[in-house]
């Protein structure tokens, strides 16, 4: 089954190609939808290698339109910097090839269930926290560590546009062991401090 998010988010890279569009035009271009399709636009480099200086202008702009998201709103906003931020060509393309590898895997268990839990009047809330507590822990300065909250931020996303309640269940599973990871590795380095370089050596 083609979800309706690779359809999206397909069409968008396929835009980009031809022109490069800033941030702010690719949330006026899908409204309500644009959260999540921009959210997942904007971590999904983080699966694979990328250009140096990319980190925190994605990771920034994630984290805002998560917490925006958690706070409620409907209608996303980006700051100056953040909004102008163009995506090269040669990086979408990169984009592209990628996004087509992930959905290959999520289109197999992705559907509309569970509309207890993806209609509850809170999930749109508490998914924005969700990812929004997830993007932090992508920005923390911790080598190799970036896929872990990107697949579970990808995993909200699309179970956000896809009124996926099972998958929102998985997604807050994977938020609570990215948690439990990251803060052992927080607590190894308050009690062996000399032995943190070393694991990711």
């Amino acid at each position: 089954m083609k979800l309706r998010f690779s359809e999206d988010l397909e069409t968008l890279l396929n835009c980009l190609l031809l022109r490069p569009l800033t941030l702010r035009e690719i949330l006026s271009q899908t409204s309500e939808r644009g959260f999540c399709l921009t959210i997942s636009l904007l971590v999904l480099p983080f699966l694979f290698p990328m250009p140096p200086g990319f980190s925190s202008i994605l990771g920034g702009g994630c984290l805002l339109l998560s917490l925006q998201m958690g706070l409620g709103r409907r209608s996303p906003w980006l700051p100056q910097p953040v909004a102008e931020f163009q995506f090269p060509k040669g990086f979408t393309t990169q984009l592209l090839k990628n996004l087509k590898k992930v959905t290959k895997h999520l289109e197999k268990v992705s559907r509309p269930r569970f509309f207890t839990v993806a209609n509850h009047p809170l999930v749109w809330r508490g998914n924005g926290l969700c990812m929004a507590w997830l993007a932090v822990l992508l920005m923390l300065p911790i080598p190799f560590t970036n896929p872990l909250p990107t697949i579970a931020i990808l995993v909200l996303a699309v179970a956000t546009l896809e009124k996926d309640g099972l998958m929102m269940c998985v997604g807050y599973g994977l938020t609570l062991l990215n948690t439990l990871f990251f803060g052992s590795l927080a607590y190894l380095a308050w009690q062996a401090p000399q032995f943190l370089p070393k694991i990711f050596q």
